[in-house]
Formats: structure tokens, C-alpha cells, sequence
């Protein structure tokens, strides 16, 4: 069996969804289709929950009315058969009505997820029933009985695994099987979700748990690029990827690819494949356990950096103080990207700020602190990259662009440096031209 995720963009208009039929078409065996929102639905739903907590009824019922004029316009365009309209349109308009209930009540992080998650549910209503009519057999399953993660950090799989398998053998038998993306249930047995581009995730948990002959996640543009094609010209597709170079990427920037996306599958052994819903029969990029080859592959950015540089006032062995500094930041469950160390001081940098006063309240009891904003670290990826003939070429940016912090990855595949984010577009053309556009040469 085969899982096939598509995302928002790939479910956004009445000819992408046209597309993903013919796709499921050309993909003949056994699937589990796992679907995101309609682009921009799960933003319309966040607005409403913001709306909620501050109580904007008239709003609320103006996004919600928008919101089910948007998926009605979709089923009036793709269904043709009369009484099967009007029965997913009931079904659309309950779910509306669901929502507008949950919008009454007061706000908690449960109401918020049943809320931001209804997208999925609203899109595979209609899309099981479109494919129906065009002669695609299938089942529509409900992700939310079977995805019993627990926890987003480390998920159940063997939970999941057996509440998926009931859920199959009580479900009529098909040749394909449509759910949603994003959402899941917590060890509490409380609807919550798998964050922002989650439905990756959850298409890599649904593959481990039924050990899938391959994941293949279809978005708009064919696979990996070596650069970010919204900053780069003459990006290129990567065909083959490592579990390894593909996290590090997605970690650092990379959004064709959710961050925890690759977790579940690597003990598994089980290929993620990255295609492009507009151009199917482009090769995309495969991403397994396999080394394609050593060397630099691709680079990726990730903004919304901060730099924490700390020094000790106080009298502290340095391992005592890097220890108090390392556990501030676990307590507070904050990840930390990069960081450079010297006798008593050292300088980190972490891309999430909300909980940063209250660090730097219990530092301040034994050394200062200082921080600043607007960074943005840049990755460069690959297999061996330190002993890659091009690698000096990294350094030649030195020339033209500050670099405030340098970092070896531990495994020896990526190099990070840390800049101003007003310069990151220059930087990474900079980078693509010199490590793939030309085989001699210096920064110009």
C-alpha cells in the first residue's frame, strides 16, 4: 500500500483537484490519500479563532459564511449528479454549524484545534464524493479515530498502528482510502493537531504504521531545490536525498518539507517521495537511507533568528555554567540551533522568543545577557561536506557579508552560518552561483 499526501496548493482550485483525480488514476494499487485544507481555508479558520477570543461575533459569522460559500461554489462546479450535491452540501453546511457552535463556547486550546482541523474534513468530504463520480472507487476514513499519537514530539505508532488496522477492517474495502491531514488526538484523548504543514507528518506517521511501500508528498514544485527558487534563479531539482541531508534541510528553512516529516520512516526504511501535482511525470526527489553521493547538495535558509550571547558574573566552573544555561533553556522547553562556547561566556541563537523574558530574568541571577534579532542562518547541506574540494568556496563570502557565527554539523553534513537577515537574498545567490553555477571561481 502506498500513501499519497497532497497539500493545500494541490487541493486550491477546481482544476487541481481535476489534477489529483488523474493522478490517482495513473497510480494504480491500494492508497491511503492523505489530504490538507484548500489553500488559505486554515487560515480563515485561525482567523476565526481569533476572533473568538475576543468575541467578534458579526466576524466570526462573516468568515464562516464566506468560508462555506467557498466550498459550496466547489461543490456546485465538480458534482454533477443532483441528489449526491445536495448530500454533500448538507454534510458541508453541518460542518459549518459545528464550527459556529464551537465558537459559543469559551476559548481553550481543544476548541481551538476541533476548529483550525475542520478544513481537512471539509475538503475530503467533497473530494471522496468528486472522485466517486469520476470513477474513482473509495472510503472515506476519519483521521481522528485513528490518530492516537500521544505525543507530536514522539508519536505511538504502534497506537496508531492498531487503531488504523480497526479502522480498515470496519470500513468498507477499497482500492483507495481518503483522510485527513493535521489532525490527531493527544495521550488525553483531546482533538489536537500536528501543527502548521503537519499533514506531512501526518502522512509519514499513517506510512509507518502500515509499513507503505513508499510516501509520496505532492506539492507545487518538483521536489528539493539545491536554493530557494523564491530568492534564486536556476535552482534545480535534487533527485536523491538521505534521511539525514533531507531533515537538516527542512529543519533549516526548507518548506517543501515539514520538519519532523522524515522522523517516523527512518527506522522503517520506508522512501519519501516529492512530487509536483502540475508537472506529474517530473522526477521530483526521492529521500531514503541511501547516500546518492557525497558533497554539498543544497542550501536552505531559516529566518527569525535571535543571538543570546551570555557571560558569566559569577564565580562558576565553566562546566557548571554551561550546565545552568543548558537547563534554563530545556525547562523552558526552548530548542536551541546553534552555539558557540568560551571559557565563561557563549553565544546561542533560538528561533522561538516567546518565553525569551523569563529566560534572561533567571540568567541575569549569575551572568549578563544581551540579544538580537533579525538573523538568519543559513545551511548548507550534504553528505561528507567537509571533505567536499568546493567547501573553501563557502568562505569566500567572508569577502562581501559578515558572518557572526560559524557551525560544523555533528555528523558532518551541513555547515550553518549565521547572518543579518538584510542579507540573506544576496547571500544565498552568492552561494548558489559559486557552489553549483560555475566550477571555478570567487564571489563577484
Amino acid at each position: 500500500m502506498k500513501i499519497l499526501k497532497f497539500g493545500g496548493t494541490s487541493l486550491g482550485s477546481i482544476e487541481s483537484l481535476k489534477q489529483v483525480r488523474d493522478i490517482l488514476v495513473d497510480n494504480p494499487g491500494k492508497k491511503i490519500v492523505v489530504c490538507s485544507a484548500m489553500s488559505g481555508v486554515t487560515n480563515q479558520l485561525v482567523a476565526v479563532v481569533e476572533q473568538m477570543k475576543i468575541k467578534e461575533i458579526k466576524r466570526i459569522d462573516r468568515y464562516l459564511f464566506d468560508l462555506e460559500s467557498k466550498h459550496l461554489d466547489v461543490i456546485h462546479t465538480l458534482i454533477s449528479d443532483k441528489d449526491q450535491k445536495e448530500i454533500v452540501k448538507k454534510r458541508v453546511s453541518h460542518n459549518i454549524k459545528e464550527i459556529l457552535e464551537l465558537t459559543r463556547l469559551e476559548y481553550s486550546e481543544t476548541i481551538r484545534s476541533k476548529i483550525i482541523t475542520q478544513g481537512e474534513a471539509l475538503l475530503t468530504l467533497i473530494l471522496s464524493s468528486y472522485l466517486n463520480q469520476e470513477g474513482v472507487p473509495n472510503t472515506l476514513i476519519f483521521a481522528k479515530e485513528f490518530m492516537l499519537v500521544d505525543s507530536i514530539e514522539n508519536p505511538n505508532i504502534g497506537k496508531v498502528t492498531k487503531a488504523l488496522h480497526n479502522v480498515l477492517e470496519n470500513s468498507k474495502e477499497s482500492e483507495v482510502y481518503i483522510t485527513q491531514g493535521f489532525i490527531c488526538k493527544d495521550n488525553n484523548g483531546e482533538i489536537t493537531d500536528l501543527e502548521r504543514g503537519g499533514s506531512d507528518f501526518s502522512a509519514t506517521i499513517i506510512g509507518a504504521a502500515i509499513n507503505a511501500e513508499t510516501v509520496e508528498i505532492w506539492t507545487d514544485i518538483d521536489g528539493v531545490h539545491n536554493n530557494d527558487p523564491r530568492c534564486v534563479n536556476e535552482t534545480n531539482s535534487i533527485p536523491y536525498l538521505s534521511y539525514s541531508e533531507a531533515s537538516k534541510l527542512a529543519y533549516f528553512g526548507a518548506k517543501v518539507l515539514h520538519p519532523k516529516t522524515i522522523l517516523p520512516l527512518i527506522n522503517k526504511d520506508i522512501p519519501v517521495i516529492l512530487k509536483n501535482t502540475f508537472k506529474p511525470k517530473a522526477k521530483g526527489t526521492v529521500i531514503s537511507n541511501k547516500v546518492d553521493k557525497k558533497g554539498m547538495k543544497a542550501i536552505s535558509a531559516k529566518d527569525n533568528i535571535t543571538i543570546v550571547k551570555i557571560e558569566s558574573n559569577a564565580d562558576l566552573v565553566p562546566h557548571d555554567f554551561f550546565k545552568k544555561i543548558f537547563d534554563i533553556f530545556h525547562r523552558f522547553q526552548i530548542s536551541i540551533d546553534i552555539v558557540i562556547t568560551s571559557e565563561k561566556s557563549m553565544s546561542l541563537t533560538i528561533d522561538d522568543t516567546v518565553k525569551l523574558s523569563e529566560i534572561t530574568k533567571e540568567i541575569r541571577n549569575y551572568a549578563e545577557i544581551t540579544t538580537e534579532s533579525l538573523n538568519t542562518i543559513i545551511c548548507i547541506v550534504g553528505d561528507s561536506i567537509a571533505s567536499d574540494q568546493k567547501t573553501y568556496r563557502i568562505f569566500n563570502i567572508l569577502k562581501l557579508i559578515p558572518i557572526k557565527m560559524i557551525s560544523l554539523g555533528k555528523n558532518d553534513n551541513n555547515i550553518s552560518v549565521l547572518i543579518d537577515t538584510s542579507n540573506k537574498v544576496r547571500a544565498l545567490k552568492l552561494l548558489q552561483e559559486n557552489l553549483f553555477l560555475q566550477k571555478e571561481g570567487t564571489f563577484a
